[in-house]
C-alpha cells in the first residue's frame, strides 16, 4: 500500500497527493506510457509530506523535457499563461486569435459609448450579423479567482453598451451578448449568476472539456512562454515587440534576430514551433 503524502497547494491548503492525478496530467500533455512511468519513478524517491505542487511541477516538467520538450511545452501551458503578465493585453491578444480561429472578425481594446458612460472593451468580437463584449479577466497565479462581483460588474457594462449599440441606427450589426474569460477559474456563485443573466463564462476548464485549456490544445495557439528552446528573458522581449503566440514565430525570425538570437537558436525555435504546432493534428495519445 503507498505511503499517504499531503502536499501544499498554491493557497497553502493541504492535499492528499495523488500519482493518478500526476499521470493523468502527463498523458493530457502527449506524454507515453514508458515516459509517464520514468517520471513516476524519478519523482517517488523525492516526494515528501509539506511538499509544494509547484517543487512536483518543476522536477516532472524538468524530466518530461529530457524526453520530450513539446510534451513539455504542452504540459507547462498553465504557467506559460501565468508568465503572460504583469498586463492582461497578451493574454487579451490570446483570446482574440482564439476567437478569429472560430471565425470571428476581432479587435483588441475598444473605446465604446454606454448609454451612461464610456466603456473600454477588452475583446469586441463580430460573426454572422452579432456582435460580442467580451472582458478577459487575467491573473498571474493560481491562487486567483473570478468571485460573483466580475460577472455582475460585467454584465452590468454590458447592458449599459448593449442599450446605446443597438438604439444607434448608423450600427448595422446587433450587439448579442457579454462574455467573460479567465485563465484560472470562477466561483460557483459566479458561474450561477452568469447562467442566470446570459453570459458566457470561459474558464480553464469551464465548461468542462471546452474551457480554455481544451480551446488552445485543439487550435494550437500556445503562447511563446511555452517554448523551452528561448529564454525567458526572450520570450518577455518578443512580447513587448507583440509576438504572443508561438505560431506567429514563423513570420518573425526578424524579431528574433532583433533581440540577439543566433541563427542556430533561431532554427532550433522554429523546429520547436512547427512540432508544437502540428502536434494537435498528429498526436495519438498512447493509451
Amino acid at each position: 500500500m503507498e505511503k499517504q503524502i499531503y502536499i501544499k497547494k498554491g493557497n497553502d491548503e493541504m492535499e492528499l497527493f495523488s500519482f493518478e492525478k500526476l499521470k493523468h496530467s502527463l498523458r493530457s500533455a502527449g506524454a507515453s506510457k514508458d515516459v509517464i512511468e520514468t517520471i513516476i519513478e524519478g519523482i517517488q524517491p523525492v516526494i515528501y509530506n509539506g511538499m509544494s505542487t509547484n517543487e512536483i511541477y518543476k522536477k516532472a516538467f524538468a524530466l518530461l523535457k529530457k524526453h520530450n520538450k513539446v510534451c513539455a511545452s504542452r504540459y507547462s501551458l498553465k504557467r506559460a499563461i501565468f508568465d503572460l503578465g504583469p498586463t492582461g493585453y497578451p493574454f487579451e491578444r490570446m483570446i482574440a486569435a482564439l476567437l478569429k480561429e472560430n471565425g470571428y472578425k476581432t479587435q483588441v481594446s475598444i473605446i465604446l459609448e454606454g448609454a451612461c458612460v464610456t466603456h473600454e472593451i477588452d475583446v469586441l468580437a463580430e460573426k454572422e450579423g452579432n456582435v460580442y463584449a467580451i472582458e478577459c479577466k487575467f491573473h498571474s497565479d493560481a491562487r486567483g479567482s473570478s468571485s460573483v462581483q466580475v460577472p455582475l460588474y460585467i454584465n452590468s457594462r454590458f447592458l449599459d453598451i448593449q442599450k446605446q449599440w443597438n438604439s444607434n441606427p448608423k450600427n448595422k450589426t446587433h450587439l448579442k451578448q457579454g462574455w467573460l474569460v479567465t485563465n484560472t477559474r470562477f466561483s460557483q456563485d459566479a458561474l450561477n449568476y452568469g447562467r442566470c443573466v446570459g453570459l458566457t463564462m470561459l474558464g480553464w476548464d469551464y465548461p468542462k472539456n471546452n474551457g480554455l485549456k481544451a480551446n488552445i490544445d485543439s487550435l494550437a495557439l500556445y503562447p511563446v512562454t511555452t517554448l523551452t528552446s528561448l529564454s525567458k528573458k526572450e520570450k518577455h522581449l518578443l512580447i513587448k515587440k507583440d509576438v504572443i503566440l508561438v505560431k506567429e514565430l514563423l513570420d518573425a525570425t526578424h524579431e528574433m534576430k532583433s533581440i540577439g538570437i543566433s541563427e542556430k537558436r533561431i532554427n532550433r525555435a522554429l523546429d520547436e514551433v512547427k512540432r508544437l504546432c502540428n502536434y494537435s493534428k498528429h498526436a495519438s495519445l498512447d493509451d
